[in-house]
């Protein structure tokens, strides 16, 4: 009988323990600058999306929604190809670190420590990347900066839906976060690259396609639009009003999106994927 060419659901959980220990142990400046390479990475593809998004009109009005969203998603999900095929640190994917804790095989310390410097080596990696982009390439000074800017806005608006804003990013980064650490486990199941490539791309594509909440996508998704509204031609295409414009800040990047989305990504990676992985097949089965 031929050897499957994938890791069984039980033994990939079982599998997520010894993966948190070596998280665990990287020393402080591999975990930092690991975390800045992810969060380039997440940006070339939030870049990439931001690209595609661009242009979808039919005489002046928006065509094509569906379609729209599922390239956006489809594109986006060369981030976590290549956060995880070359290798990197990414904070949504460490959340996953919660199989070895509550297998105690670490502290939560140690998952602490390596949370909170990952995290930092993703912002920097994301805004660094946004800058560049912004800054140097001329590629923002323009339709796609216009894109740019009224995604970043949409992130820190105030409403959605009749609904608080807060509230409603909150399961949004719920939903967000249950995928990528299930795509992120689905690329630690396969034996070859186009099986991590196909386990990345379907689940990521569905986040990114149903409306869902990333917080490093949007750590360059915000800075992005924050940098592009400084180009006169960008902020003109928009369409955006002054106010609007205003209200796309460093402050409200943080209260009116970032930390509620990395809450409910917290939420949505170590309760409900960690959590329910590690009582359904790692615990009672290995010795402590």
């Amino acid at each position: 009988m031929a050897e499957a060419n994938f890791v069984p659901p039980a033994q990939l959980s079982k599998n997520l323990v010894n993966v948190g220990v070596a998280k665990a142990n990287l020393t402080p400046v591999k975990m930092i600058v690991l975390g800045i390479l992810a969060g380039v990475f997440i940006g070339f593809a939030a870049h990439l999306a931001t690209t595609v998004a661009t242009g979808w009109t039919i005489g002046g009005t928006a065509a094509l929604f569906g379609l729209k969203k599922f390239f956006v998603g489809a594109v986006f999900s060369c981030g976590l190809m290549l956060v995880i095929i070359p290798g990197s640190e990414l904070w949504t994917g460490n959340n996953l670190m919660g199989v070895a804790l509550l297998e105690k095989k670490i502290t939560i310390g140690q998952m602490m420590k390596n949370w909170v410097l990952v995290y930092l080596g993703n912002l920097i990696g994301s805004i660094f990347l946004a800058w560049i982009i912004a800054r140097s390439s001329g590629l923002l000074d323009g339709a796609v900066g216009a894109t740019a800017i009224k995604i970043a806005s949409g992130k820190v608006s105030a409403q959605i839906s009749g609904i608080g804003h807060n509230y409603g990013y909150f399961f949004r980064a719920i939903g967000c976060n249950w995928l990528v650490c299930l795509a992120v486990m689905m690329a630690l199941a396969s034996k070859d690259i186009a099986g991590k490539v196909l386990g990345i791309f379907f689940p990521i594509m569905a986040f990114v396609t149903s409306g869902f909440e990333h917080a490093i996508a949007n750590m360059y998704f915000i800075p992005a639009g924050i940098f592009a509204k400084a180009f006169p031609a960008a902020a003109t295409a928009s369409g955006l009003e002054a106010g609007a414009l205003a209200n796309l800040n460093w402050v409200s990047m943080w209260t009116q999106n970032l930390i509620t989305v990395t809450l409910g990504n917290l939420v949505g990676g170590t309760i409900l994927t960690a959590g329910v992985y590690w009582f359904l097949y790692v615990k009672g089965s290995q010795e402590s």
